[in-house]
C-alpha cells in the first residue's frame, strides 16, 4: 500500500492497530492505540507509562508494525522518558482527544515513543 495512502488515513483517523513482538512469548501481539501523527512521526503515548506491556515489549524489539485500517508500516520505536519530550507529546494527545479523555484513559505520563516514517 502506498506511504500516501497511509499518511492519508494517519491525518484522519483516531486509532490504529499497533503489533509488537512479545518479550518473553516472541508471538504478535496487537493492542488498539491512540496515537498522533505529525510530519513523519508517529507519536504513542501508552496508557500505564512504563508499566504499559506493550511499551515494555518494545523496550526489548523496538520494530512495530501499524495499521490504519488496511494501511500497513513497518516502523522502528524510540522510546523516550526525557521529561520534556514526554510532555509535549502529552500536550499533542491533549489537543487531539481533549484534555479530559487523556486525563480519563491515561494513568501515567513518564515515556513516550516515537516512530518516523520512512
Amino acid at each position: 500500500m502506498a506511504a500516501n495512502n497511509l499518511k492519508d488515513r494517519l491525518s484522519r483517523y483516531r486509532q490504529i492497530k499497533l503489533s509488537i513482538v512479545g518479550r518473553k512469548t516472541g508471538r504478535k501481539i496487537s493492542h488498539p492505540v491512540w496515537f498522533v501523527f505529525q510530519g513523519e512521526k508517529l507519536l504513542l503515548l501508552p496508557v500505564s507509562g512504563s508499566d504499559t506491556q506493550w511499551y515494555k515489549n518494545v523496550l526489548e524489539n523496538p520494530e512495530i508494525h501499524i495499521d490504519a485500517r488496511g494501511a500497513r508500516a513497518k516502523l522502528k520505536a524510540k522510546p523516550t522518558k526525557q521529561p520534556k519530550a514526554v510532555k509535549s507529546v502529552v500536550e499533542k494527545f491533549r489537543e487531539k482527544y481533549g484534555a479530559g479523555d487523556v486525563k480519563k484513559y491515561y494513568s501515567n505520563f513518564d515515556v513516550a515513543v516515537e516512530a518516523t516514517l520512512d
